[in-house]
């Protein structure tokens, strides 16, 4: 009979103890994933994987490794937790490693509550091709499109399990079923494409193939024929599609690893406004059905609901165990890690306070600017935000689109956009990141 991960962990710790580890942690992973590609209606690429992945990590006094595998064979176990104490004997001490206290554990939480596992059943392959293939056609039925480069379903399901030497045991079961389509259209040089989407937890709420194809469609159509208007500084509204983008960039500036380092611009910001003071951002990660949703951390720590910044003022870092004892403060519940990588912070479910304004009224509220859909790459300098990146979207005038904008580059300081944002009424409330449409005034855009 195969183990279960909350078996597999065990195992690796019974291994870590008598290869001689002082203590340690595990993780294993085991799930399956199926996706289906199709093109031209019919069947392009079906990919199926099933498995197990396991991780150790070990601690000799301040000294510690990190092992992994695929193979859950117990002579494979007994393998990894000696070579994993080899190798932390020869590694560099840490002051700061080590895991957590007993009373930090989390004891005590409701997975059922967090509804992170569609308990239907696994959609059968013929199910995921037809929603691919249905996508493929309400795209390609929108007059104008020219070819469809991808239509693509998938789903996932995985067990989690976290154990560890300081007495913690936990593990949960998430899936995730998600639909796209990625349309082209115009001819040589003047060909154009845009996408749409959708990724959710519960089969019964991802949006229907016919929305997908058809946004995808259309918004490739919007594309066609763009145009560069004028350097200079101008107001930029950042669509809904990407406003979260800001919002990322704020959580890697406020990031418990990047303040430890020294290599934030915000890294003397903590107790001062940071964004307008009619504006919040709380994390949640006990929001049902929501990407990022779960009862502990890597670490085994309990997660929580805080306001990262409560009217305007940050109140706080994003941190892990390690990174909270570098910088003299408790762990925030933020750790994660894969299976073969060290523990890191990472921010949960996060949402922004929406405004009362709909997108539309922000346009008219900009007058002449840029409406931003989409962006490529990034030059953002961590230490001093500043910010520069391609974009592409809507000129607007006197309020409304005029025509649309690509190869054009915006740039500004990201502490002074942070602090001028205005936000819509947009947020699609089921994304782990719930952030609206933003306008920021004077950024500086580089065109003809």
């Amino acid at each position: 009979m195969t183990n279960s991960p909350a078996d597999l962990t065990q195992q690796l710790l019974d291994a870590a103890k008598r290869a001689g580890a002082d203590s340690a942690d595990a993780i294993a992973l085991s799930g399956t994933a199926l996706s289906i590609d199709v093109r031209a209606g019919q069947l392009e690429q079906a990919e199926r994987a099933e498995g197990s992945d396991i991780g150790l990590r070990v601690f000799v006094g301040r000294r510690s490794a990190i092992v992994s595998a695929s193979d859950t064979r117990p002579e494979t176990m007994t393998a990894m937790a000696d070579r994993a104490v080899a190798m932390a004997r020869e590694a560099p001490e840490d002051p700061y490693a080590g895991l957590a206290d007993p009373s930090q554990l989390a004891t005590d939480w409701d997975v059922a509550a967090l509804e992170l596992h569609d308990p239907s059943d696994e959609p059968a392959p013929s199910a995921l091709q037809d929603d691919a293939r249905r996508a493929e056609a309400a795209a390609l039925a929108v007059e104008g499109i020219t070819q469809v480069q991808s239509a693509s379903a998938s789903y996932s399901a995985q067990d989690v399990a976290l154990a560890a030497s300081n007495g913690f045991a936990g593990s949960y079961r998430r899936s995730s079923r998600s639909l796209s389509c990625v349309a082209i259209a115009g001819t040589g040089t003047g060909m154009e494409r845009d996408y749409d989407g959708d990724s959710r937890t519960f089969q019964s709420d991802l949006r229907s193939p016919e929305e997908i194809g058809t946004t995808a469609a259309n918004r490739t159509l919007e594309r066609l024929n763009p145009r560069r208007p004028k350097t200079g500084a101008y107001p930029v509204l950042f669509d809904e599609r990407i406003a979260s983008s800001l919002i990322g960039h704020l959580m890697m500036a406020i990031n418990g690893a990047s303040i430890a380092r020294g290599s934030s611009f915000l890294r003397d910001a903590l107790g001062t406004q940071v964004l307008p003071d009619a504006l919040s951002l709380t994390e949640n990660p006990h929001r049902p059905r929501a990407g990022a949703s779960r009862p502990f951390d890597a670490e085994g720590l309990p997660t929580r609901q805080r306001k990262i910044i409560d009217n305007g003022t940050l109140t706080g870092w994003t941190l892990d165990l390690a990174n909270a004892r570098k910088l003299g403060l408790e762990s925030t519940g933020n750790a994660a890690r894969s299976v073969s990588g060290g523990v890191s912070p990472t921010a949960w479910n996060l949402e922004l306070t929406q405004g009362t304004a709909s997108k539309q009224d922000l346009m008219a509220q900009m007058g002449t600017g840029l409406l931003v859909t989409s962006m490529i790459g990034s030059t953002i300098n961590p230490n001093t935000g500043d910010y520069s990146r391609g974009a592409a979207g809507w000129w607007v005038e006197n309020g409304e689109p005029v025509y649309p904008v690509s190869g054009v580059t915006i740039a500004g300081n990201l502490r002074d956009m942070l602090r001028g944002l205005i936000p819509a009424n947009d947020a699609r409330s089921y994304l782990s990141r719930v952030v609206p449409s933003l306008l920021v005034e004077g950024l500086t855009l580089a065109g003809d």
